[in-house]
Protein backbone atom coordinates (compact mmCIF):
# COMPACT_ATOMS: atom_id res chain seq x y z
CA UNK A 1 0.00 0.00 0.00
CA UNK A 2 1.48 3.33 -1.10
CA UNK A 3 0.69 5.78 1.71
CA UNK A 4 1.82 8.75 -0.39
CA UNK A 5 -0.61 7.80 -3.14
CA UNK A 6 -3.40 7.39 -0.58
CA UNK A 7 -2.62 10.82 0.85
CA UNK A 8 -2.89 12.32 -2.63
CA UNK A 9 -6.14 10.41 -3.17
CA UNK A 10 -7.72 11.83 -0.02
CA UNK A 11 -6.65 15.34 -0.95
CA UNK A 12 -8.42 15.01 -4.29
CA UNK A 13 -11.44 12.84 -3.51
CA UNK A 14 -12.00 12.91 0.28
CA UNK A 15 -10.17 15.99 1.58
CA UNK A 16 -9.88 15.50 5.32
CA UNK A 17 -9.08 19.16 6.03
CA UNK A 18 -12.47 20.13 4.61
CA UNK A 19 -14.51 17.01 5.32
CA UNK A 20 -13.60 16.38 8.97
CA UNK A 21 -14.69 19.80 10.33
CA UNK A 22 -17.95 19.71 8.36
CA UNK A 23 -18.79 16.18 9.49
CA UNK A 24 -17.70 16.99 13.03
CA UNK A 25 -20.22 19.82 13.18
CA UNK A 26 -22.83 17.76 11.32
CA UNK A 27 -22.63 14.80 13.70
CA UNK A 28 -22.35 16.85 16.90
CA UNK A 29 -25.19 19.16 15.85
CA UNK A 30 -27.43 16.18 15.12
CA UNK A 31 -26.94 14.79 18.62
CA UNK A 32 -27.25 18.21 20.25
CA UNK A 33 -30.37 19.21 18.30
CA UNK A 34 -32.09 15.97 19.31
CA UNK A 35 -31.35 16.66 22.98
CA UNK A 36 -32.44 20.30 22.69
CA UNK A 37 -35.76 19.37 21.05
CA UNK A 38 -36.45 16.85 23.80
CA UNK A 39 -35.39 19.19 26.60
CA UNK A 40 -32.71 16.79 27.78
CA UNK A 41 -29.11 17.26 28.85
CA UNK A 42 -26.45 16.36 26.31
CA UNK A 43 -25.35 12.72 26.35
CA UNK A 44 -21.89 11.59 27.38
CA UNK A 45 -19.02 12.76 25.18
CA UNK A 46 -18.58 9.24 23.87
CA UNK A 47 -21.86 9.65 21.96
CA UNK A 48 -20.28 12.56 20.07
CA UNK A 49 -17.17 10.50 19.37
CA UNK A 50 -19.32 7.65 18.07
CA UNK A 51 -21.28 10.08 15.90
CA UNK A 52 -18.12 11.53 14.36
CA UNK A 53 -16.68 8.09 13.59
CA UNK A 54 -19.98 6.98 12.08
CA UNK A 55 -20.27 10.10 9.91
CA UNK A 56 -16.68 9.96 8.67
CA UNK A 57 -16.75 6.28 7.80
CA UNK A 58 -20.18 6.42 6.18
CA UNK A 59 -19.20 9.31 3.95
CA UNK A 60 -16.03 7.50 2.96
CA UNK A 61 -18.12 4.44 2.11
CA UNK A 62 -20.30 6.69 -0.06
CA UNK A 63 -17.15 7.92 -1.83
CA UNK A 64 -15.96 4.34 -2.40
CA UNK A 65 -19.36 3.39 -3.83
CA UNK A 66 -19.25 6.39 -6.15
CA UNK A 67 -15.83 5.33 -7.40
CA UNK A 68 -17.23 1.94 -8.38
CA UNK A 69 -20.48 3.33 -9.83
CA UNK A 70 -18.80 6.06 -11.89
CA UNK A 71 -15.72 4.14 -12.99
CA UNK A 72 -16.61 3.86 -16.69
CA UNK A 73 -17.69 7.51 -16.93
CA UNK A 74 -14.48 8.55 -15.20
CA UNK A 75 -12.38 6.53 -17.62
CA UNK A 76 -14.14 8.11 -20.58
CA UNK A 77 -14.64 11.70 -19.44
CA UNK A 78 -12.51 12.30 -16.33
CA UNK A 79 -9.30 10.30 -16.86
CA UNK A 80 -7.41 12.72 -14.61
CA UNK A 81 -9.13 11.37 -11.49
CA UNK A 82 -6.98 9.21 -9.20
CA UNK A 83 -8.34 5.79 -10.10
CA UNK A 84 -8.51 6.18 -13.91
CA UNK A 85 -5.00 7.62 -14.02
CA UNK A 86 -3.64 4.75 -11.93
CA UNK A 87 -2.72 6.59 -8.73
CA UNK A 88 -4.60 4.02 -6.63
CA UNK A 89 -6.63 0.98 -7.59
CA UNK A 90 -10.39 0.66 -7.31
CA UNK A 91 -9.81 -2.58 -5.42
CA UNK A 92 -7.84 -0.75 -2.74
CA UNK A 93 -10.50 1.93 -2.23
CA UNK A 94 -13.29 -0.65 -2.11
CA UNK A 95 -11.28 -2.74 0.36
CA UNK A 96 -10.81 0.28 2.61
CA UNK A 97 -14.50 1.09 2.29
CA UNK A 98 -15.54 -2.42 3.31
CA UNK A 99 -13.01 -2.45 6.17
CA UNK A 100 -14.38 0.86 7.46
CA UNK A 101 -17.81 -0.76 7.85
CA UNK A 102 -16.49 -2.70 10.84
CA UNK A 103 -15.43 0.57 12.46
CA UNK A 104 -18.86 2.11 11.78
CA UNK A 105 -20.62 -0.85 13.35
CA UNK A 106 -18.23 -0.87 16.31
CA UNK A 107 -18.84 2.81 17.03
CA UNK A 108 -22.62 2.36 16.90
CA UNK A 109 -22.68 -0.92 18.81
CA UNK A 110 -20.42 0.19 21.63
CA UNK A 111 -22.60 3.22 22.31
CA UNK A 112 -26.06 1.65 21.98
CA UNK A 113 -26.46 -1.69 20.17
CA UNK A 114 -30.07 -1.12 18.96
CA UNK A 115 -28.73 1.75 16.82
CA UNK A 116 -27.23 -0.93 14.57
CA UNK A 117 -30.65 -1.49 13.00
CA UNK A 118 -30.64 2.08 11.72
CA UNK A 119 -27.10 1.65 10.44
CA UNK A 120 -28.29 -1.36 8.41
CA UNK A 121 -31.06 0.82 6.95
CA UNK A 122 -28.48 3.36 5.79
CA UNK A 123 -26.34 0.63 4.25
CA UNK A 124 -29.34 -0.85 2.42
CA UNK A 125 -30.16 2.54 0.89
CA UNK A 126 -26.50 3.11 0.01
CA UNK A 127 -26.39 -0.25 -1.77
CA UNK A 128 -29.59 0.59 -3.66
CA UNK A 129 -28.14 3.97 -4.65
CA UNK A 130 -24.93 2.36 -5.85
CA UNK A 131 -26.93 -0.01 -8.05
CA UNK A 132 -29.07 2.95 -9.23
CA UNK A 133 -32.11 1.14 -7.76
CA UNK A 134 -31.84 -1.43 -10.53
CA UNK A 135 -32.87 1.03 -13.26
CA UNK A 136 -29.70 3.04 -14.07
CA UNK A 137 -30.66 4.12 -17.59
CA UNK A 138 -34.18 5.13 -16.61
CA UNK A 139 -32.98 6.99 -13.50
CA UNK A 140 -30.15 8.87 -15.23
CA UNK A 141 -32.63 10.10 -17.84
CA UNK A 142 -34.55 11.79 -14.98
CA UNK A 143 -31.92 13.96 -13.24
CA UNK A 144 -34.31 15.55 -10.73
CA UNK A 145 -35.54 12.16 -9.54
CA UNK A 146 -31.91 11.00 -9.52
CA UNK A 147 -30.99 13.92 -7.25
CA UNK A 148 -33.91 13.39 -4.86
CA UNK A 149 -33.41 9.62 -4.59
CA UNK A 150 -29.72 10.01 -3.82
CA UNK A 151 -30.17 12.87 -1.36
CA UNK A 152 -32.65 10.75 0.61
CA UNK A 153 -29.65 9.13 2.26
CA UNK A 154 -28.93 12.37 4.11
CA UNK A 155 -31.96 12.27 6.45
CA UNK A 156 -31.34 8.55 6.92
CA UNK A 157 -27.82 9.27 8.11
CA UNK A 158 -29.15 12.05 10.31
CA UNK A 159 -31.82 9.76 11.74
CA UNK A 160 -29.01 7.38 12.67
CA UNK A 161 -26.93 10.15 14.24
CA UNK A 162 -29.81 11.64 16.21
CA UNK A 163 -30.71 8.12 17.37
CA UNK A 164 -27.44 8.07 19.32
CA UNK A 165 -29.18 10.60 21.58
CA UNK A 166 -32.87 9.68 21.51
CA UNK A 167 -32.87 5.89 21.12
CA UNK A 168 -31.52 5.23 24.64
CA UNK A 169 -34.52 7.25 25.88
CA UNK A 170 -37.02 5.20 23.90
CA UNK A 171 -38.48 7.65 21.37
CA UNK A 172 -37.56 10.44 18.99
CA UNK A 173 -38.29 14.02 20.09
CA UNK A 174 -41.27 15.86 18.68
CA UNK A 175 -40.27 18.02 15.74
CA UNK A 176 -37.29 15.88 14.73
CA UNK A 177 -38.76 15.71 11.22
CA UNK A 178 -37.81 19.38 10.77
CA UNK A 179 -34.14 18.58 11.32
CA UNK A 180 -34.30 15.55 9.03
CA UNK A 181 -35.97 17.64 6.32
CA UNK A 182 -33.24 20.24 6.78
CA UNK A 183 -30.64 17.53 6.12
CA UNK A 184 -32.42 16.46 2.94
CA UNK A 185 -32.67 19.99 1.56
CA UNK A 186 -29.10 20.84 2.56
CA UNK A 187 -27.93 17.79 0.64
CA UNK A 188 -29.65 19.27 -2.42
CA UNK A 189 -28.07 22.68 -1.74
CA UNK A 190 -24.61 21.10 -1.71
CA UNK A 191 -25.19 18.88 -4.72
CA UNK A 192 -26.70 21.58 -6.94
CA UNK A 193 -24.22 24.20 -5.76
CA UNK A 194 -21.20 22.09 -6.65
CA UNK A 195 -22.53 21.49 -10.17
CA UNK A 196 -23.18 25.06 -11.26
CA UNK A 197 -20.22 25.35 -13.59
CA UNK A 198 -18.66 27.95 -15.80
CA UNK A 199 -19.06 27.20 -19.52
CA UNK A 200 -15.36 26.42 -19.86
CA UNK A 201 -15.56 23.90 -17.01
CA UNK A 202 -18.39 21.85 -18.49
CA UNK A 203 -17.21 18.31 -19.32
CA UNK A 204 -18.59 16.41 -22.28
CA UNK A 205 -20.51 13.36 -21.06
CA UNK A 206 -20.71 14.63 -17.46
CA UNK A 207 -24.02 15.99 -16.17
CA UNK A 208 -24.24 19.37 -14.47
CA UNK A 209 -27.23 21.42 -13.42
CA UNK A 210 -25.92 24.44 -15.28
CA UNK A 211 -26.04 22.41 -18.50
CA UNK A 212 -29.37 20.77 -17.64
CA UNK A 213 -31.28 23.94 -16.77
CA UNK A 214 -29.06 26.71 -18.05
CA UNK A 215 -27.05 28.98 -15.70
CA UNK A 216 -29.85 31.43 -14.82
CA UNK A 217 -32.50 28.81 -14.10
CA UNK A 218 -30.07 26.55 -12.27
CA UNK A 219 -29.00 29.47 -10.05
CA UNK A 220 -32.64 30.30 -9.30
CA UNK A 221 -33.40 26.68 -8.35
CA UNK A 222 -30.35 26.65 -6.09
CA UNK A 223 -31.53 29.80 -4.31
CA UNK A 224 -34.99 28.26 -3.86
CA UNK A 225 -33.33 25.27 -2.20
CA UNK A 226 -31.40 27.60 0.09
CA UNK A 227 -34.63 29.50 0.89
CA UNK A 228 -36.41 26.25 1.82
CA UNK A 229 -33.42 25.29 3.96
CA UNK A 230 -33.64 28.70 5.67
CA UNK A 231 -37.32 28.14 6.47
CA UNK A 232 -36.56 24.74 7.94
CA UNK A 233 -33.75 26.25 10.00
CA UNK A 234 -36.27 28.72 11.42
CA UNK A 235 -38.53 25.81 12.32
CA UNK A 236 -35.68 23.96 14.02
CA UNK A 237 -34.69 27.14 15.86
CA UNK A 238 -38.22 27.54 17.17
CA UNK A 239 -38.14 23.98 18.53
CA UNK A 240 -34.70 24.25 20.11
CA UNK A 241 -35.24 27.64 21.75
CA UNK A 242 -33.06 29.77 19.48
CA UNK A 243 -35.47 31.48 17.08
CA UNK A 244 -33.68 34.84 17.04
CA UNK A 245 -30.21 33.53 16.24
CA UNK A 246 -31.66 31.10 13.71
CA UNK A 247 -33.51 33.93 11.96
CA UNK A 248 -30.35 36.06 11.83
CA UNK A 249 -28.32 33.23 10.30
CA UNK A 250 -31.13 32.32 7.89
CA UNK A 251 -31.62 35.85 6.58
CA UNK A 252 -27.91 36.65 6.33
CA UNK A 253 -27.04 33.36 4.67
CA UNK A 254 -29.93 33.52 2.23
CA UNK A 255 -29.00 37.07 1.23
CA UNK A 256 -25.37 36.05 0.60
CA UNK A 257 -26.40 33.01 -1.46
CA UNK A 258 -28.92 35.03 -3.47
CA UNK A 259 -26.21 37.60 -4.26
CA UNK A 260 -23.79 34.86 -5.37
CA UNK A 261 -26.47 33.19 -7.48
CA UNK A 262 -27.30 36.47 -9.18
CA UNK A 263 -23.65 37.07 -10.00
CA UNK A 264 -23.38 33.56 -11.42
CA UNK A 265 -26.59 33.86 -13.47
CA UNK A 266 -25.42 37.11 -15.05
CA UNK A 267 -21.88 35.90 -15.74
CA UNK A 268 -21.22 32.17 -15.08
CA UNK A 269 -17.46 32.57 -14.81
CA UNK A 270 -15.01 30.30 -12.96
CA UNK A 271 -14.91 32.85 -10.13
CA UNK A 272 -18.70 32.87 -9.88
CA UNK A 273 -18.74 29.06 -9.94
CA UNK A 274 -16.23 28.90 -7.08
CA UNK A 275 -18.22 31.47 -5.09
CA UNK A 276 -21.44 29.43 -5.33
CA UNK A 277 -19.63 26.22 -4.42
CA UNK A 278 -17.97 27.87 -1.42
CA UNK A 279 -21.19 29.45 -0.16
CA UNK A 280 -23.10 26.18 -0.53
CA UNK A 281 -20.63 24.49 1.81
CA UNK A 282 -20.54 27.45 4.19
CA UNK A 283 -24.33 27.65 4.31
CA UNK A 284 -24.66 23.97 5.23
CA UNK A 285 -21.93 24.31 7.85
CA UNK A 286 -23.68 27.30 9.44
CA UNK A 287 -27.07 25.57 9.31
CA UNK A 288 -25.87 22.65 11.36
CA UNK A 289 -23.83 24.80 13.72
CA UNK A 290 -26.88 26.99 14.34
CA UNK A 291 -29.31 24.10 14.72
CA UNK A 292 -27.08 22.28 17.17
CA UNK A 293 -25.39 24.99 19.18
CA UNK A 294 -27.36 28.25 18.91
CA UNK A 295 -29.57 27.25 21.89
CA UNK A 296 -26.52 27.43 24.16
CA UNK A 297 -25.68 30.91 22.89
CA UNK A 298 -29.31 32.00 23.23
CA UNK A 299 -29.40 30.92 26.88
CA UNK A 300 -26.07 32.60 27.56
CA UNK A 301 -27.41 35.88 26.20
CA UNK A 302 -30.55 35.84 28.36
Amino acid sequence: MNLGALWTYQAERFPLAKTAPLLGVFSAASISASAQMAGRALPHWTAFLAGFVIAMTLFFQMRACDEWKDLEDDRLYRPDRPIPRGLVSLRLILTLGVASMALTALAAGLWHPPVLWMLVLVWVWLAAMTLEFGVPTWLKARPVLYLLSHMAIMPLIDLLLTALEWMPHGRAPSGLWLFLALSFVNGCVLEIGRKLWAAEHEIEGVDSYSRLWGPARAAAIWVLAVALSALLLLGVGARTGAPGISALVAMTGLAACAWAARRYAVAPSPAAQSRVDMLAGLWVFLCYATAGFAPFLARALT
